[in-house]
């Protein structure tokens, strides 16, 4: 891959990437000393693209990544899309490479020599004209509440802040959390009028034909609604970045919300292709695959996307309003109970099959939840395809507000007013939500107020809870630790301390707020 030394960057896995970095600085002078580089030709960089088996090199400098390739988080087929070619033009697209300097810092450990300046100068002219098209230039600014917290612009990461996030138990349509890996795709009028869902049964039966359905088509069966939350599989990941440091967007709680559903059931859509649901058990056709406009493919298991009781979605509206643009217009799969990235937006196509969907969202590091015992470096190493991706999501719980109050009775020690959220995964019920101001020390149960009378394991959204507690008598402390942890059906408890991994994912361990209980402000430390 070719590009200018200023922006071509490539990493082993961003987790690797995050430990050269904590340890950069104890580098030597010595260490960092330049070499004088061999000079090569645009012309012999592009031979070395990965399809005659020799090393895959990139760069205004070259390097050669080879080693690197089977482990990119974004995936393997996405790297090779740039071989022997520049790099800016794919970076352009997926900005997050752009998010931090470690990328840059690890590649200086495989590279091998530089592009000729004859070339560089070409090169840089041919970057500047392509450059000039922005595929951020049509986002859909208007749609965003200015009161997102955002992570990122290119692409789009933004999170509820605390504040917000119990405001309203639907969560409205501007505020909802946004995860984009790439720009948003932008139908026009006619482009809609052209779009096709394209369901693919052969697998089945190769005499099924292939069938697409308009839009106005979906609309025109039978409709249903499902209030479902949906939660980023790395939601709180910013609590284990506290100890040790993952990769990924450091999101605190907000990369979780709710809203009401509307479209057809996947179920239906499925029969209406052919399905036979006995049959394809028997054929061991156990996935329902998934792909989006921008090329993001995941799969869920067919039992979730044929079950009554699942309440899978086609779904093309959102709170009563046409899917906004961010949460995936014109249509999108709503996979009640599961991880965020199941529910994939923009949807293009719908695949029967044997084995889960290809690529990095279902098959790659990205949702896969690795060992504590795999720290940084050893990422790499590890047999993914040992390691079932994320589906169904576990047990959260999180504080959104813990102010201190006056107690009506002087006599008594001030109150501690505390509320939040919590939920579980796989329509599992919330059954019990305990708060705690004194570390855990002490638990008192809270009180659900909303979300709590969901059907029997069909509980596919939030509760909401509150409980006030007495401020603690034995502490000289000013600030106290305010946690909670919730309970669900099955009697699964969050735990004290979830288990770090090195992507961040899942962080389900007690809710910890600090308050200040000498204030009546009630001072919180996020």
């Amino acid at each position: 891959m070719i590009g200018s030394s200023s922006y071509t960057r490539t990493s082993t896995t961003q987790a690797e990437a995050a430990e050269d970095y904590n340890n950069r600085n104890s580098k030597s002078e010595e260490e960092d000393e330049e070499v004088e580089l061999k000079e090569y030709r645009m012309s012999e960089v592009k031979h070395n693209n990965g399809a005659s088996g020799k090393p895959i090199w990139d760069g205004g400098n070259i390097y050669d990544i080879t080693e690197f390739i089977a482990n990119h988080p974004g995936g393997s087929e996405k790297i090779i899309l740039a071989a022997g070619g520049p790099l800016e033009p794919w970076w352009n697209v997926y900005r997050q490479h752009y998010a931090t300097d470690l990328p840059m810092v690890l590649l200086q450990k495989y590279i091998i020599g530089k592009l000729s300046e004859e070339d560089q100068d070409q090169l840089e002219q041919e970057m500047e004209a392509l450059l000039e098209k922005d595929p951020y230039a049509l986002e859909p600014l208007q749609e965003r509440s200015e009161l997102l917290k955002v992570h990122s612009h290119e692409p789009m990461n933004a999170e509820v802040p605390h504040n917000q996030l119990t405001q309203s138990y639907l969560t409205p349509n501007n505020l909802f959390y946004i995860r984009h890996h790439h720009p948003v795709p932008l139908l026009s009028d006619v482009e809609l009028h052209q779009w096709r869902l394209k369901v693919d049964l052969t697998a089945l039966d190769p005499s099924l034909p292939i069938r697409e359905f308009s839009y106005e088509e979906l609309k025109q069966m039978p409709k249903s609604t499902v209030v479902a939350t949906l939660q980023c599989s790395g939601n709180r990941r910013g609590g284990y970045n506290e100890s040790k440091r993952t990769s990924g967007t450091s999101w605190y709680q907000g990369a979780i919300s709710t809203a009401e559903w509307g479209g057809v059931r996947l179920r239906d859509v499925l029969l209406a292709c052919g399905m036979k649901e006995e049959q394809a058990m028997k054929l061991n056709l156990e996935h329902v695959r998934f792909q989006s406009i921008d090329g993001l493919k995941a799969s869920v298991d067919l039992e979730k996307a044929m079950s009554l009781r699942g309440d899978a979605l086609l779904a093309y509206e959102m709170n009563g309003e046409p899917l906004p643009r961010d949460h995936g217009f014109p249509l999108r799969t709503i996979v009640p109970g599961y991880v965020g990235v199941r529910n994939v937006k923009w949807l293009d196509s719908i695949q029967l099959a044997p084995s889960e969907a290809e690529g990095a969202w279902q098959r790659g590091l990205n949702y896969k939840t690795l060992p504590p015992s795999v720290g940084l470096t050893e990422a790499k190493n590890v047999d993914l395809q040992k390691i079932p991706a994320m589906q169904q999501a576990s047990l959260f719980s999180g504080i959104t507000h813990a102010n201190v109050v006056a107690n009506d009775d002087s006599s008594s020690s001030s109150l501690v007013e505390v509320s939040g959220w919590a939920w579980a995964g796989g329509g599992r019920n919330v059954v019990r939500v305990d708060v705690s101001v004194d570390g855990g020390e002490h638990w008192t149960t809270a009180e659900i107020t909303e979300g709590g009378n969901q059907k029997v394991h069909r509980a596919w959204a939030w509760v909401f809870w509150k409980a006030t507690l007495p401020k603690p008598d034995n502490t000289a402390e000013s600030m106290v630790e305010v946690c909670s942890k919730a309970v669900d059906c099955a009697y699964n408890v969050q735990p004290q301390k979830a288990d770090w991994n090195v992507r961040g994912l899942g962080n389900n361990g007690w809710f910890r707020k600090k308050v200040d209980v000498d204030s009546s402000s009630s001072q919180q430390k996020q």
